[in-house]
């Protein structure tokens, strides 16, 4: 039996704030339990719902040195789904109504996270044979671990693996602060440790440090080993490439299931797929305030709104779209005050055209999934992606730019041999966003039948997570 502990900052169904905590939540539960003992720790955050936060139970106490300071480590748990959690409980570290506040905070908080969780290993009387460190927030572990734990024998033969989910945040923040936070010697803020361009970046040491490196794409792998996509770390990860492996995230096919989910409408599996998406389609144009009509385009866009996500492009060409073209478009999310407003702007201009529902709301958001007929997700990056995934689940085919998980798991539509399961474009340019979506228009209003084989091949696609628990499974037989 190999164990496994998961270290991550969030989880569901505890805290969330992106897609991480699908990640670390859901992925221990499709390990073969026969095989695999994985369990998961995460800070206790006050801003925990109360009734989750009842669900711990106290098992145990101490104090961790972190540098100068002696701190207090309270250790709960509970058992999910038959994966245990441990949470480290801080509230001076952990209060605030938000998991993450300011740079200058979040690097002493998950240093002294970093530490507590080491030292937590023996209290819990849990040794893993693998620490699976997801994001900035944990790099320090397979730091501390390699350079100070492993002097004592309990930690000897712990392997690391480091999984990056964005490679945009790293942790930097100024070089004194971070070592008097620390307590690491000297002898590490170098440019092959953790110094980055004049400051400590916590991402970069656990690169540095761990036995593996993954991240949640094959292509996104190779994108950060690249300038364009490196994020000023594309020479390490070149450094450490014959240890970097490219896994697709998963999707939770229990939640987000056409038959069986209760917040849509109308559930519908393959076999009436069209009949199904019409009906929900007619009743979120209802609710949405557009004219029913089954025969118009129905686009759906939820996620952040920011550049990352391509609102830009989507900027650029939007009054055109609307003036020009038959089409509806349901739009649900938060993000930059100016990018909230312009769609505030275009709902109003088109209010027979537009939803613009700034906002989070999961019964939504699966409505929209359901319900329309395409789904446009253009990225400058996207890491993995998870909404192209869901779309396809619900048969509303994407449309994306090819990058990251978006062009790993879209195959862009061949009408000449009929395949593909979407749309796609290269460059990050307005221009050819339109023309990806002019051709997609062609393809729903001309060739209908075409179009619906599209989306019953997205239906047939396995992105469940049981599929990357077997590539990581693999991955931890190598170490």
């Amino acid at each position: 039996m190999k164990k496994v502990l998961f270290v991550t900052s969030e989880a569901v169904p505890f805290v969330k704030t992106g897609g991480l905590a699908d990640v670390a939540g859901s992925l221990p539960q499709y390990f073969d339990k026969s095989k695999y003992d994985v369990r998961i720790i995460l800070p206790k955050y006050v801003c925990m719902e109360d009734a989750r936060k009842q669900q711990l139970r106290f098992h145990s106490r101490f104090y961790v040195q972190l540098s100068w300071r002696s701190q207090y480590v309270g250790v709960l748990e509970t058992k999910v789904d038959g994966i245990t959690y441990y949470f480290i409980d801080n509230e001076y570290y952990f209060a605030g109504d938000s998991p993450y506040h300011n740079i200058y905070e979040d690097v002493e908080k998950f240093a002294y996270f970093s530490k507590a969780v080491l030292d937590a290993l023996p209290v819990i009387d849990f040794r893993p044979d693998i620490l699976h460190c997801h994001d900035w927030q944990t790099g320090l572990i397979p730091v501390y671990l390699k350079n100070e734990y492993q002097k004592n024998a309990f930690y000897q033969g712990i392997r690391t693996i480091f999984t990056i989910h964005n490679l945009q945040f790293q942790g930097r923040w100024i070089m004194q602060a971070v070592k008097d936070i620390t307590g690491l010697p000297e002898n590490l803020f170098v440019a092959d440790k953790l110094e980055s361009y004049g400051e400590a970046n916590y991402l970069k040491g656990g690169v540095v440090y761990s036995d593996i490196i993954t991240t949640v794409s094959k292509t996104y792998a190779y994108e950060i080993t690249t300038p364009g996509g490196g994020e000023g770390l594309d020479g390490l990860m070149r450094a450490r490439q014959r240890d970097l492996y490219g896994i697709v995230n998963g999707l939770d096919y229990h939640v987000f299931n056409p038959q069986t989910d209760s917040l849509i409408a109308c559930t519908y599996g393959k076999e009436d797929m069209v009949s199904g998406k019409r009906e929900n389609k007619l009743l979120l144009q209802q609710q949405l305030g557009f004219e029913e009509d089954d025969g118009t385009m129905l686009i759906g866009m939820v996620g952040r709104m920011t550049n990352q996500k391509g609102i830009d492009l989507v900027e650029s060409v939007l009054d055109e779209l609307l003036s020009s073209a038959r089409i509806q478009i349901a739009v649900l999310g938060t993000g930059q005050t100016g990018l909230e407003n312009m769609f505030r702007h275009y709902a109003w201009k088109y209010e027979d055209k537009l939803s613009a529902n700034i906002c989070y709301s999961e019964e939504l958001a699966h409505r929209i999934y359901a319900s329309c007929d395409a789904f446009l997700m253009p990225s400058l990056f996207e890491p993995c992606g998870l909404s192209q995934l869901m779309s396809m689940r619900y048969g509303t085919v994407p449309i994306v730019r090819e990058t990251g998980g978006l062009k790993d798991t879209v195959e862009a539509y061949n009408r000449y041999d009929q395949t593909g399961t979407g749309f796609s474009f290269c460059n990050f340019n307005a221009r050819e966003m339109l023309s990806a979506l002019y051709y997609a228009m062609d393809i729903y209003y001309n060739h209908r039948k075409d179009w619906d084989a599209i989306a019953l091949r997205g239906m047939e696609q396995d992105f469940s997570w049981g599929r990357s628990a077997r590539e990581y499974e693999k991955i931890y037989d190598m170490l």
